[in-house]
C-alpha cells in the first residue's frame, strides 16, 4: 500500500497525533506518539525532515512476551529466570540496561508479570507502552510544551508526583535525564522493587550513565554522594544485547554489592559468552554462571525461595 502524496501522509500523521493530544507542524516538527494498541510512533516533518514527512512505527506483539517465551527463543536460561522471578517477587530494585532495540521494554513487561497482584503500581513514560497485567496499575505520561512553550510536564515532575500517590512500586519506562535522581530516591525511600530501563552497553556503563543523569538534576552533590545513593538504591542490573543475527539475549546479570572507598562494587552472577558464528550467520554461545552467589539470597530464603547449588555452578554451561 502506498500513500498518494505528501499531503495524504500528513493527514494520516495528524490523525495519529490527534488521538493522543499531540500536534505536528513547522513550529514543532517532531513528535513521539502511540497507536491504540500501544505501538510507538515517531514522526518528523519538514523542515527537520529534508525529503518530506518521516514516520517510524515500532509495533508490539499482540501477545506480550512472557518469560517462558523468552526462554524458548533463547534470550535467557531457566536458572536465570528462577533468580529473576524471585528477585521481582522479593522486591529487589532492578535496572534493565541495553542499546536501542535490544528488548529492554519487552524484558520489563515480562519481569513485571511476577509482581504481586495486591501491589499498587505506578508507571511513568514518555509514550505509554508498558503492558502490565496487574489489576492495580496507574499510568502517567509526559506532555510536551504547547506552541507558546508552556505546559510541559517532564518525567521528573511525574516521578515526584507519583511518590505522593501511595505506590508500592514505581516503574519508569526509561531514565534519560534528571528523573534518575528522583527514581533513585524512590528506591531508597520505601519503594523497593521499583524498575526502570537505561541505555548503556555494559552494567558498569549503566552505573556511569546513572551518575551523569543524576548530575543533570542540577543538585550540588559530590561524586561520592551520588555513588553512595546509587549503590544503596540499585541491587540488580540486567544487560541486554541485540546480536548480529538479530536475536536479543540477556548477556549479563550483575549485582551491585555496595561501596569500597569511592568505587561502586559489582559482581557478575550470569554471563553470556559468544563463541563464534555458524554457516547460517547465527551467533553461537553459551550462558554460564560465574560461581558467585548473590548477597540477597538470604532475604529471598525468608520468602520461601530456595536455590540449589547447581544454579550457580560455573563448571558447565547452563
Amino acid at each position: 500500500v502506498r500513500f498518494k502524496d505528501e499531503a495524504h501522509l500528513l493527514r494520516i500523521i495528524n490523525k495519529i497525533v490527534a488521538t493522543v493530544g499531540r500536534r505536528v507542524d513547522e513550529s514543532s516538527p517532531m513528535c513521539d506518539a502511540r497507536l491504540p494498541d500501544g505501538s510507538r510512533v515517531n514522526i518528523a516533518v519538514r523542515p527537520v525532515a529534508v525529503d518530506g514527512p518521516l514516520v517510524s512505527i515500532r509495533k508490539f506483539s499482540k501477545r506480550p512476551y512472557s518469560m517462558e517465551r523468552l526462554i524458548d527463543i533463547g534470550a535467557l536460561k531457566p536458572q536465570m529466570f528462577e533468580l529473576l522471578k524471585a528477585s521481582v517477587y522479593g522486591r529487589i530494585s532492578i535496572i534493565v540496561s541495553g542499546g536501542t532495540g535490544s528488548g529492554k521494554t519487552t524484558m520489563l513487561n515480562a519481569l513485571s508479570s511476577y509482581i504481586s497482584p495486591r501491589e499498587r503500581l505506578l508507571t511513568i513514560e514518555d509514550a505509554a507502552e508498558l503492558q502490565l497485567q496487574q489489576p492495580h496499575v496507574a499510568r502517567l505520561e509526559t506532555r510536551p510544551p504547547s506552541p507558546e512553550g508552556k505546559g510541559e510536564i517532564r518525567q521528573r515532575e511525574l516521578v515526584k508526583n507519583a511518590l505522593r500517590m501511595r505506590p508500592d512500586r514505581v516503574i519508569v519506562g526509561e531514565c534519560r535525564g534528571g528523573e534518575a535522581f528522583d527514581m533513585l530516591q524512590a528506591m531508597n525511600t520505601g519503594h523497593e522493587g521499583s524498575m526502570t530501563t537505561i541505555h548503556a552497553n555494559t552494567p558498569r556503563d549503566a552505573l556511569r550513565r546513572l551518575e551523569q543523569m543524576v548530575g543533570m538534576a542540577g543538585f550540588a552533590m559530590s561524586e561520592l554522594a551520588i555513588r553512595q545513593t546509587i549503590a544503596s538504591a540499585v541491587q540488580l542490573i540486567l544487560q541486554l544485547q541485540r546480536m548480529p543475527d538479530g536475536k536479543r539475549r540477556v548477556v549479563s546479570v550483575a549485582e551491585v554489592t555496595g561501596m569500597e572507598g569511592d568505587v561502586i562494587q559489582m559482581q557478575e552472577i550470569y554471563r553470556y559468552t559468544r563463541e563464534g558464528v555458524d554457516e547460517n550467520g547465527q551467533v553461537l554461545g553459551s550462558f554460564r554462571a560465574t560461581g558467585v552467589r548473590p548477597s540477597f539470597l538470604a532475604a529471598l530464603k525468608t520468602m520461601g525461595f530456595e536455590f540449589p547449588p547447581s544454579v550457580f555452578d560455573s563448571s558447565r554451561p547452563l
